[in-house]
């Protein structure tokens, strides 16, 4: 009989008992099942946990607004900030063509409306962890930094120029980006290639054990500690030791980090005993952190000192022809992987494809792939399927069908066509509409950080903030603001 250890860890998010206990019934056969039914208790549950899920199914309306699917996106945000790797399935009510999208853009591989059968629930759950199992085994070797583009060409003489170096890297962008795939690179480039890296996500870890878990403790320094334990500095030591979401740290740990940092010195919690680690540091953000300083949030002497070097992430819409190198190295991947003939895009799609922005990047751009691969193998996708992938309603109300990031000649054609699709048109009404989609999207993308959604926008945050004013617009909810 297994173990349940050693089944896959499923995280199940809903507040319908009846459903969780439902599909808790089915599913714990195949999966160790963990049940949450709030934002809140999912965060709490998964500091409990010794490893992240692989797997997540969840709702979007869950409370407090149990009838908008705005907790269930910040549930996807966090997820994935928890552990890139998971693969997220949405199981909602929320079944709005829109919602499904944006949720799919976030990083949610696969949306699910309800009601649905168990039994096909498992099945898509099984495929998902199939298509995790096949990422994390071709590993950063076979993936490497894909594109040809002048900005891909600099993360790669960057990396170079870096990896052998001893000091810090901090690597910065947007969620999405590739930012662990940059760190791996700068390991395994390195002269300490031959031993293994650590990890450590400094949002996924509760704040009270985030000092025991880098520095170790000593058996009796705490209730629990049962016994003495090694740290991630000790353990990296003559290794590389990644810090994700570093602008999450505590700031009262924040001075201890600074002094490994300058001279390697730290000590196990509990002990007076001074230890040195020569572990190299290299940590990753999608904050602006000289804003987070100016907060007060972070300090400025820690940044400079994780910042001697400095990679910044492109984001993907910036890439150009590479969303081609990348679309051709994922469609002939996953289909490899599922044993199908990959799919092809028409000419029109394809044109629709370089001009959409991907606000998800190459994360949403894989998992578009993904489900291309699964509906249309062997096929040829036309501009009507690909569009029903794309993440444009939210968008645009009043103009469907318009691509982000297009160049004037695709915009102006588009517009044309749509206003020759309608009657009483108003411009006023729809620049209004398209400003307040943009604003809104930046913000989730972003979490609600204002300088950096301003920033994305190309405009002041006090100009932000008078716009979203004017069409109700909050931040209240993102993660960086309501915590």
């Amino acid at each position: 009989m297994e173990k349940p250890s050693e089944k896959p860890v499923l995280l199940l998010v809903d507040d319908d008992p009846l459903i969780t206990d439902t599909l808790n019934f089915v599913l714990s056969r195949d999966f160790n099942v963990y049940v949450g039914e709030s934002r809140a208790q999912v965060k709490s549950l998964l500091r409990q946990l010794d490893n992240p899920p692989q797997l997540a199914l969840i709702d979007l309306g869950l409370p407090p607004t149990p009838h908008r699917p705005d907790e269930g996106f910040k549930l996807i945000n966090e997820l994935i900030a928890h552990s890139p790797s998971i693969k997220i399935l949405v199981l909602s009510g929320q079944n709005d063509e829109s919602n499904a999208r944006h949720a799919r853009t976030l990083g949610a591989i696969e949306f699910i409306s309800k009601p649905c059968e168990p039994e096909a629930i498992k099945a898509l759950l099984l495929k998902a962890l199939q298509i995790r199992d096949a990422e994390i085994s071709a590993g950063a070797s076979d993936v490497g930094m894909i594109g040809k583009s002048l900005l891909v060409e600099k993360l790669r003489q960057q990396i170079g120029q870096y990896a052998h170096a001893p000091f810090p890297v901090l690597i910065e962008g947007e969620s999405g980006s590739g930012k662990e795939l940059v760190a791996e690179s700068l390991h395994r480039m390195s002269p300490r290639a031959g031993k293994p890296s650590l990890a450590l996500n400094c949002a996924a870890i509760s704040p009270t054990l985030v000092e025991p878990t880098l520095f170790g403790y000593s058996k009796g320094s705490f209730t629990g500690a049962t016994t003495s334990r090694a740290g991630y500095f000790e353990d990296a030591n003559d290794s590389t030791l990644f810090l994700d979401e570093i602008g999450e740290l505590p700031l009262e740990l924040q001075a201890k980090l600074l002094r490994v940092l300058e001279n390697g010195a730290y000590q196990r919690v509990g002990e007076t005993q001074s230890r040195v680690s020569k572990a190299r540091v290299i940590a990753a953000t999608n904050r602006d952190m000289r804003q987070e300083i100016r907060k007060g949030r972070f300090r400025a002497d820690l940044y400079h000192r994780l910042s001697v070097f400095t990679i910044s992430v492109p984001p993907l819409r910036e890439l150009g022809d590479d969303k081609r190198l990348l679309l051709d190295h994922f469609r002939e991947f996953y289909a490899r992987q599922a044993s199908v003939q990959p799919f092809d895009l028409d000419t029109q799609a394809t044109q629709m494809w370089l001009d959409y922005g991907f606000p998800g990047n190459v994360r949403e751009l894989r998992n578009i792939v993904i489900r291309l691969v699964t509906k249309y193998s062997g096929q040829q996708v036309n501009a009507e399927q690909l569009q029903a992938e794309l993440d444009m309603e939210s968008m645009d109300v009043d103009a469907p069908g318009l691509p982000i990031g297009q160049d004037f000649k695709s915009v102006l054609d588009a517009a044309r066509r749509h206003l020759q699709a309608q009657k009483g048109f108003s411009l006023d009404h729809t620049l209004q509409q398209w400003e307040k989609g943009y604003v809104e999207a930046a913000l989730l993308i972003t979490q609600g950080n204002l300088s950096q959604a301003a920033k994305m926008l190309g405009i002041h945050r006090t100009t932000l903030y008078s716009r979203m004013q004017n069409y109700g617009t909050t931040a209240d909810g993102a993660q960086n603001q309501s915590q």
